[in-house]
């Protein structure tokens, strides 16, 4: 019994975990820290980017979190020689002058030196210290200019967007719109497809900042984009979409926004992001609105971003009701809102939508209404605009009514059955297509291992050699058994 007793207490002992010490934690991240400087250092002896991607990846989604200023000056003072450029760290960083004296390595690879600038841009922009990580970005961005090196390309992609980030915290967003411009030329004249789709981005942002839509539009259409997005990462090519989509849309092409903004949402992530996936959402709501669709109930109870949507829910239901008054009230209740979004242009517009839908109600419950009537159930000035707005829906096909003028009202004809017209099958080709347009997508966006083709030709030739082989033997075999 004794030696149970023993033996129990010893697991109960060995099952409890032991906490670590802040140093053993300490010592850990910087081991993780470690590991990714020496990949990047091994990109610029191998020359493949796939290290430098991997070290990009685990940093910026495992150990930016935990970043401090001693786990990068102690990376600096192994890796990084001592002497002007390293010493700009220490004077951001080492606020108490201990390691400023300290000797480093004699050489440093390019690769490694732009990518402990950049986790000092990241960190001050995470300490929310955005002068300083403005000025350090700038500076680390003339640095980068003396290089071109194809490793240097996902460090640039890097770069060129904390660069804009800070300056646009800073509200120095307008100013580096020359800048900006700038790298974008260098970097399609130098080939880099990395950097050159994250400008494009940026330059986007840059403009719809500033509600630039003419000048956003001629960049978008005017950039080959479609060369661009093969190699370009989901969350970039999701970026891409959403800006195109915003802008399609306030110049009057829904249905090329709505298309935009599903491609948008389906690169982007799904599970995390909230603030990405609400504002996605926003627009796709507004955008199907002013296409005369209504959105379905489950988005608007999308787990994460539930009450984010809530006045979009209340302005779907005045949509839908066609009340004008309801929409004026959601519009004014949700005003400051929808300026946050930079959706309050949008929402305007939806003002005719209600009334279109309001109208269709009309339409279909009284068969001759006058005009009088109808402006004062949809609350519109005067009964010439009742006219107007009856007249125009006519021609556009939204309800089926013929007008008097001499007498001031509307007829309203017999009601026909939808399945006997062509819109079943419309929408019908409009889901398949789709359905293929996705496909082809996810066809395009397949990736292989760099020359694949070569290794497969190799192994059907040894496949060959093999079976000749095989033949020859069986034929040995025959004639000695003759």
């Amino acid at each position: 019994m004794e030696t149970e007793d023993k033996t129990t207490s010893i697991s109960e002992a060995q099952a409890v975990p032991t906490e670590k010490t802040p140093e053993e934690i300490e010592e850990l991240l910087y081991s993780d820290l470690k590991t990714y400087v020496s990949q990047v250092e091994r990109t610029s002896t191998s020359k493949e980017t796939r290290h430098l991607n991997r070290a990009l990846r685990y940093t910026f989604t495992k150990l930016r979190r935990k970043l401090s200023s001693k786990l990068i000056l102690r990376a600096c003072k192994e890796f990084y020689p001592a002497g002007e450029q390293r010493q700009k760290i220490f004077e951001l960083l080492d606020t108490e002058n201990q390691m400023q004296t300290e000797e480093g390595p004699k050489e440093i690879a390019p690769e490694v030196q732009v990518f402990l600038h950049l986790l000092t841009v990241v960190y001050l922009l995470d300490s929310k210290r955005y002068a300083d990580s403005a000025k350090h970005s700038a500076w680390l961005l003339d640095l980068l200019s003396n290089w071109n090196r194809r490793t240097l390309d996902p460090l640039s992609a890097k770069v060129y967007f904390y660069y804009s980030r800070s300056h646009e915290l800073t509200g120095q967003f307008a100013e580096i719109r020359l800048q900006l411009l700038q790298c974008q030329r260098t970097a399609t004249l130098r080939h880099n497809f990395d950097g050159q789709i994250v400008l494009l981005n940026c330059l986007l942002r840059n403009y719809l900042h500033y509600k630039l839509y003419d000048q956003a539009e001629k960049l978008a259409f005017n950039t080959p984009f479609l060369k661009l997005e093969n190699k370009a990462p989901s969350n970039e090519a999701a970026r891409y979409h959403f800006y195109l989509g915003r802008i399609n849309a306030v110049q009057l092409r829904y249905t090329a926004a709505q298309e935009n903004l599903q491609k948008a949402a389906r690169k982007g992530p799904r599970d995390n992001a909230n603030g990405w996936r609400s504002i996605v959402t926003k627009f796709s709501v507004i955008v199907q609105l002013l296409l005369g669709e209504i959105p379905e109930r489950g988005i608007f109870r999308t787990e994460g971003i539930r009450q984010s949507l809530v006045p979009y829910l209340e302005l779907t239901q005045t949509v839908r009701a066609g009340s004008v008054v309801e929409f004026q009230n959601v519009v004014a209740k949700y005003n400051e809102v929808f300026k946050k979004d930079n959706t309050l242009l949008l929402v305007l517009r939806l003002r005719h939508n209600v009334i279109k839908t309001g109208l269709k109600k009309i339409s279909s419950a009284y068969s001759r209404i006058s005009f009088s009537d109808i402006s004062k159930k949809l609350n519109l000035d005067s009964v010439e605009d009742a006219e107007y707005v009856v007249a125009k829906a006519i021609r556009d096909g939204s309800i089926d009514a013929s007008i008097d003028h001499s007498k001031g009202y509307i007829q309203s004809n017999d009601n026909i059955d939808v399945y006997s017209t062509n819109e079943p099958q419309q929408n019908f080709h409009q889901s398949i297509q789709f359905c293929l347009q996705v496909h082809n997508e996810a066809v395009k966006a397949m990736r292989y291992p760099p020359e694949s083709w070569k290794q497969t030709k190799e192994s059907e030739e040894v496949n060959k050699d093999l079976n000749e082989e095989d033949l020859a033997d069986l034929l040995a075999e025959d004639d000695e058994t003759d």
